[in-house]
């Protein structure tokens, strides 16, 4: 649902490749951008999957629309492939002391970048009237801009924050001397329910870097905004769907998993894109509902007031409470 050169273009164009070896015919990548990301999603759900050829790949944009935006898609009507649990990647210019403005490109899926960001600079006792005020003394959006206008900005220090997915930030900001890493969300453990550290950023996680900073956990009530939103954002990062019934589920299932099982294959992703868990067929939809079930109503209706706030569209999806 996005231009080539994009995060998530850059971790299919990964993947698929991959996959192909073990589904035994090529897999075509074709992009259909748009506002958000959404225009992609919606027009596979409303004509491209019936198709029985056609795969979605979704990623954590979609999923942090599917809570706050009105859209069409619904991940519980189609057929779930495999998705990779993962996370995005924080970062500032090297040049930034983080005491000033911070210039950062919004889009789709960076609400929660901007929230951690917020909080990071804060400290304790951020709440969301806070967050509001404190946002418009620390923060300017930037509007418009694609994956690869957001990247030539930052590297022209017109935008001095920036965030990318671990497979982008590894293409073209890791080891960069004009870049400094601030921080990875973390991942989220589809059991313990908690947000814990990322294996590929050692001791760089959210929460690590926020306690080492100010010696306490983060907390509150915007954080647990925050929280909620990373959820959906990170947890269906990179999902791949068909429609429901799709005579090629099984076999497109089968062929991640015997990618997963192959040493050559899983080697060539983790060095591009990370070594982060594939989840397979129905356990999408399990930890879809595993998110879902963690939607309470002060911190969705506080989430929204937000984000309309700094200029999103957002909407109250109440219906999405159980």
């Amino acid at each position: 649902p996005q231009k080539p050169g994009g995060g998530t273009s850059v971790w299919a164009s990964i993947v698929a490749k991959e996959i192909s070896k073990h589904l035994g015919e090529d897999i075509t990548l074709v992009h259909i951008p748009g506002g958000n990301d959404i225009p992609g999603f919606n027009k596979w759900h409303n004509d491209l999957r019936f198709d029985d050829s056609t795969v979605m790949v979704s990623h954590g944009g979609n999923g942090e629309s599917f809570l706050v935006d009105d859209v069409d898609y619904d991940y519980f009507q189609y057929d779930p492939i495999a998705m990779s649990n993962l996370t995005i990647v924080s970062a500032h210019r090297a040049d930034n002391d983080l005491t000033g403005k911070m210039i950062f490109a919004a889009g789709s899926g960076t609400d929660p970048d901007s929230m951690a960001q917020l909080l990071m600079l804060h400290g304790p006792g951020l709440t969301n009237e806070g967050a509001k005020k404190f946002f418009d003394e620390r923060f300017k959006y930037i509007r418009g801009m694609s994956g690869g206008e957001r990247r030539l900005a930052y590297q022209r220090g017109e935008l001095n924050v920036t965030r990318e997915s671990p497979a982008a930030y590894n293409k073209h900001l890791a080891g960069k001397d004009f870049s400094t890493l601030w921080f990875s969300h973390g991942v989220y453990n589809l059991e313990t329910g908690k947000v814990e550290g990322d294996r590929n950023f050692p001791g760089k996680s959210f929460a690590e870097v926020y306690e080492a900073t100010w010696s306490e956990a983060p907390s509150g009530e915007f954080y647990d905004s925050y929280i909620l939103l990373r959820n959906f954002r990170d947890v269906m990062q990179k999902a791949l769907w068909v429609n429901k019934g799709n005579p090629n589920t099984e076999r497109l299932r089968a062929a991640v998993r015997a990618m997963v099982q192959d040493e050559e294959s899983m080697a060539a992703i983790v060095s591009k894109a990370g070594d982060y868990d594939f989840i397979i067929g129905e356990d999408m939809v399990a930890a879809l509902n595993t998110i879902k079930s963690t939607i309470k109503k002060d911190t969705l209706v506080n989430l929204v007031d937000f984000l309309q706030y700094t200029g999103k569209p957002a909407v109250l999806k109440m219906d999405l409470i159980d």
